[in-house]
């Protein structure tokens, strides 16, 4: 494993934020789907998509709080731009459980 400097670590903006939608996204080459996060404050709500399909449906990811890389450039998926990388652990079968906060944090919240 490669290690980094503690200042390296710091430049990798991590917020939370609040799933606000969520759709399907069939034009995707893996099952995926469409994410709109609002961080609030200056952040404001950004596009995303997520291959989340195994353990999540769109009906039920509005209101959750998730946490997200916020300084990546944004990166062309499909027909979707997608301005952050909403972030998650592989399970034991290789799927992705989304990562958030135990309990409700004001959104925009930066991870430290």
């Amino acid at each position: 494993m490669d290690e980094i400097g503690f200042d390296d670590f710091l430049k990798v903006d991590i917020r939370v934020g609040r799933i606000t939608r969520a759709e399907p996204f069939p034009e995707a080459r893996k099952p995926a789907i469409k994410l709109w996060v609002d961080f609030g404050g200056d952040l404001g709500e950004k596009k995303s998509s997520a291959q989340i399909t195994a353990h999540y449906d769109p009906e039920s990811l509005a209101g959750k709080q998730v946490l997200a890389v916020v300084n990546f450039p944004p990166r062309q998926i499909g027909k979707v731009m997608s301005e952050v990388l909403v972030l998650g652990l592989p399970d034991e079968t290789g799927e992705v459980v989304l990562i958030g906060p135990d309990r409700d944090v004001p959104d925009g919240g930066r991870m430290h």
